[in-house]
């Protein structure tokens, strides 16, 4: 990980050499113009030696584990990369502070600081100096440590060859997997070997893929030793993460028996020798652990394909290489049920026992183990295996649970430990520190995708790339990890893209375990010493704030209760903190000290009491993100217009779903003139419109997301004049001043890069057809959110010309007794979200419509009675959600549920997967099905 914060530092040294030229530009006193050389020398001086040392590390990155003299070293370049950080970031903060004030002040601040790049100077000499010893003392041991390097490396390498040599006990819950792979491969179905002559001349290649430790090689070892003696030929090859062609072919050679001559290593050569052997024969090759596509694309030619059947299996963690094969010959390993992770934990816990049962006195801590594990196959076998040599007495099982996460990450659970250490090799070093910041949040976390991006751009750890904005880089890490299968994902939106994702809580105590070992980050535990990023989880700070923490750039608080005062001392003391994160805190106010924070760059309030913000926030020169959701903030100070480097301002009032309906509560926020000078910002909500603000708001002709509410008629055209300059927008929603407001709409023209509408308001039903018919024309457009619309059955005809919708939600917006759904009608809608609905009696759906539908939810429509007629036609739904409907609806189908009989209405339904209904007045919930 020194590899990490070196790459990252190289960065950051070039951002400051970046004002060499805008420094000496001006003019410059004499002392302060040679100081100021000095200490530019020095930052190039630094800069250069890191980015030659940067691929350096990359390698020993690989060692340090096992070579003891590498450890030390990267251990020294992390610590020593640190303190160039720390005068770096200094430096940025004070060659900004000269700038400011009167002439007087100006001079005075530049005389000061003379001593102050003369000390930087003085410290970025010592620091040079310190890592040319570090280097010297690893040159001198390098032999001694090279031979220990080898050894170790010889023995990693056996121990990743034997990894399949596994155990058939370990094989739980993968039953229907394993007899389908069977079947793949023997020909028993499924487009296996046997069968027709085709069949037996034809490659197949089939995958299993799943996240690490989730019991892929286990799977495919099993299948492998029993299906090989089928074949002429079998050969099992361990592809390394940084492979070569011909040592991966010479493997392969060696694994199928073929005499390869050591000396002769030509790609042709091994090719030829390798086809030459196939031809004409029934063969099996498993590549296991692969982790690039690329792997297989550079050596499938080399198979032979007429006159000889091939089945190839690959495993690999990472999604990407799972698309070689067709989805039916595809297998996604996901962690185990609850019943099998209680089988395969007992296995290993009792193996010596004839029936392998949990004593009664044990169940329940083994219930807390296998929560621990939550279906992760190989730490559900590791701790079986660890308590199997314990005695089975709840004292000493005790004892071991309350050490759990100590043993999962040393080597009393090596193979655990040795599942993310490779997957973390191969991670790009940008790409290590987003997923290290991922491991501070709680366990079981669902962590949000608009949320984390904009944390890992705040900490640095995305750079532009290629024509691609910061937050397109951000997401594309972020679905590298979830392809990597390092994230799991746990939703997603109406367009198909990744919502909310978590990290297996095994994944994340390993995780855990490198970014403290790395001083990347820890959770906080009485001391922050050394740490860069500390997530607080606890409500007693009394001794952090003693203690102080000057090293840190992050602070996570997800404790709600935290006394303040013991924060102000925490902040002072970490001045070069970059994002502050107190997100679902009880804090009302936050404490002056936050507002001298100059490099701080994310300041998370999202969820708090918050009331006001001082103008003192207009100090924050370099906040990129200012997350004030869900608070109690009605307006924003003056001096937020100061803040020209904010990218994303999210600003809305709490209020209940339920009360901001009946009371029209839309909890917008007053935002001071002058809006216009926030030019790089690319989300602005929920604020309120005034005419002086739609006036400036054109201006910002980045945002992506724009939330106004509050809107007047009179205003309509100023609106769309600055509606049509942002011209990436992909997020709008409108708001009128009271529920009975008309939206003037008319003039509207919205952009075609717009995915996502929401308009709360009235709209005028004589230009309803008009309306619809011009948004059908945006081709982006997927998602729709009307509130207060007063449609009724003639202007919902109409809503039907949106054929690419895929979400559709109507909150007090329809007013008509029939909802009429007709033949082809939203042949993309995925979501359909009825709210509020005071006369619909009647849904009425014809055959065709909405074939892609997979929820539907119907919450207080209190005058239907009936199931919407033609629901069997949604052959897709995959879930039926009914709240607060007419009490005779639910009980017709709540009644004869526990017998064999059914009623016409649970006919209708009886191929959705998952039906509730909901009354709450009375409590009631249940599931049908």
């Amino acid at each position: 990980m020194a590899e990490a914060v070196v790459g990252q530092l190289v960065v950051k040294l070039g951002m400051a050499l970046v004002k060499e030229a805008a420094t000496f530009g001006g003019s410059l006193l004499f002392k302060e113009a040679s100081t100021l050389r000095v200490l530019f020398g020095k930052i190039r001086m630094a800069k250069a030696e890191l980015e030659s040392m940067h691929a350096y590390l990359q390698e020993a990155e690989r060692f340090k584990d096992t070579d003891r003299t590498t450890t030390i070293f990267v251990g020294e370049i992390r610590g020593l990369a640190f303190q160039i950080e720390d005068v770096v970031d200094e430096f940025t903060y004070k060659l900004e502070e000269v700038k400011h004030g009167g002439y007087a002040a100006k001079m005075k601040n530049r005389l000061k600081h003379i001593k102050t790049w003369r000390r930087m100077a003085s410290k970025l000499q010592e620091i040079e100096d310190k890592l040319q010893d570090a280097k010297q003392r690893k040159k001198d041991y390098t032999v001694i440590a090279g031979i220990d390097r080898f050894t170790s490396a010889i023995r990693s390498m056996n121990q990743g060859q034997a990894l399949h040599f596994t155990r058939d006990e370990d094989l739980v819950g993968v039953e229907e997997n394993r007899d389908m792979l069977i079947r793949w491969l023997t020909g028993g179905g499924g487009g296996g070997c046997g069968g027709d002559d085709s069949e037996q001349t034809s490659s197949k290649v089939t995958t299993v893929w799943g996240m690490p430790g989730v019991g892929k090689t286990t799977l495919v070892a099993h299948v492998y030793s029993t299906v090989k003696v089928d074949f002429d030929a079998a050969a099992w090859v361990t592809v390394s993460e940084s492979y070569r062609i011909e040592d991966l072919l010479k493997k392969i050679a060696t694994e199928f028996g073929i005499t390869v001559n050591v000396a002769n290593n030509e790609m042709r050569f091994l090719a030829e020798s390798i086809h030459n052997y196939l031809q004409g024969k029934k063969y099996i090759l498993v590549l296991d652990d692969v982790w690039t596509a690329r792997c297989w694309s550079e050596i499938k030619n080399v198979f032979p394909t007429s006159n000889c059947t091939g089945r190839f299996v690959i495993t690999s963690r990472k999604h990407e290489v799972s698309l070689l094969a067709t989805r039916e010959s595809a297998i996604h390993l996901e962690p185990l049920q609850a019943h099998h992770s209680w089988l395969l934990f007992c296995k290993g816990a009792f193996w010596n026992d004839d029936d392998k049962e949990c004593p009664l006195e044990l169940q329940n801590l083994a219930l807390m183990f296998i929560a621990k594990c939550q279906g992760l196959p190989i730490a559900l076998a590791c701790i079986g295996r660890l308590l199997s040599c314990k005695p089975p007495t709840s004292a000493e099982w005790e004892n071991v649970y309350m050490g759990l996460d100590l043993q999962l990450v040393k080597d009393v659970i090596p193979d655990a430990h040795m599942v993310l250490k490779v997957s973390l090799e191969d991670l790009p070093y940008g790409l290590k520190n987003c997923f290290l910041h991922c491991a501070l949040f709680p366990e079981d976390y669902v962590l949000k995708r608009r949320t984390i991006l904009r944390q890992w751009i705040a900490a640095g750890f995305i750079r532009e790339k290629e024509n691609r904005t910061l937050e397109e880089v951000a997401e594309g890490y972020l679905m590298e990890l979830v392809n990597r299968s390092l994230l799991q994902v746990v939703g997603r939106n109406h367009a198909g893209r990744l919502k909310h994702c978590r990290m297996h809580d095994i994944i994340r105590l390993l995780a855990l375990n490198k970014a403290k070992e790395e001083c990347f980050g820890d959770l906080y535990n009485g001391s922050a010493a050394g740490t860069r990023r500390l997530s607080i989880h606890v409500e007693n700070l009394e001794q952090l704030s003693r203690s102080g923490a000057t090293h840190l750039r992050a602070l996570h608080v997800f404790e709600r209760y935290i006394n303040v005062d013991f924060l102000k001392p925490i902040v002072t003391s970490s001045n070069l903190l970059s994002t502050l994160d107190l997100q679902g805190t009880n804090i009302k106010m936050l404490p002056n000290e936050v507002f001298d924070l100059f490099n701080l760059r994310y300041l998370g309030l999202r969820c708090t009491d918050i009331e006001s913000l001082p103008e003192a926030v207009g100090r924050l020169q370099n906040l990129e993100v200012l997350d004030a959701s869900d608070t109690k903030l009605t307006y924003l100070p003056n001096n937020v217009v100061k803040l020209q480097k904010l990218r994303y301002l999210y600003v809305h009032t709490a209020t209940g779903a339920l009360e901001a309906l009946e009371n029209f509560s839309v909890g917008g926020v007053k935002v001071p003139n002058g809006i216009q000078h926030l030019a790089g910002l690319q989300a602005l909500q929920c604020v309120k419109a005034t005419p002086e603000f739609l006036h400036e708001v054109g201006a910002l002709i980045e945002l992506r997301t724009f939330d106004v509410c509050n809107v007047q008629s009179e205003n309509s055209t100023d609106l769309g004049n600055a509606i049509a300059k942002m011209i990436h927008l992909v997020h709008l929603e409108i708001g009128t001043a009271a529920k009975s407001d008309v939206l003037q709409l008319e003039g509207l023209s919205l952009p075609p890069t717009l995915s996502w509408l929401g308009l709360v308001g009235q709209l005028d039903k004589t230009s309803m057809p008009q309306l619809f018919t011009s948004w059908s024309l945006l081709n982006s457009l997927t998602r729709l959110h009307l509130v207060f619309s007063n449609i009724d059955e003639e202007s919902f005809s109409c809503l039907c010309v949106l054929h690419g919708l895929r979400s559709l939600e109507l909150v007090k917006a329809f007013e008509g007794k029939r909802l009429e759904f007709y033949a082809w009608s939203f042949p993309q809608l995925r979501f359909l979200r009825i709210w509020c609905a005071a006369q619909l009696n009647q849904i009425g759906i014809e055959d065709g419509a909405m074939q892609n539908l997979v929820m539907l939810s119907v919450v207080y429509c209190s005058e239907l009675k009936v199931l919407p007629d033609g629901i069997e036609h949604l052959r897709a739904l995959e879930k039926l959600r009914l709240v607060d409907t007419s009490e005779e609806l639910v009980e017709k189908l709540l009644q004869n549920r526990d017998s064999d009989e059914c009623s016409e209405d649970r006919m209708k339904i009886s191929h959705i997967r998952n039906v509730t209904v909901e009354l709450t007045r009375t409590g009631l919930l249940e599931r049908i099905r």
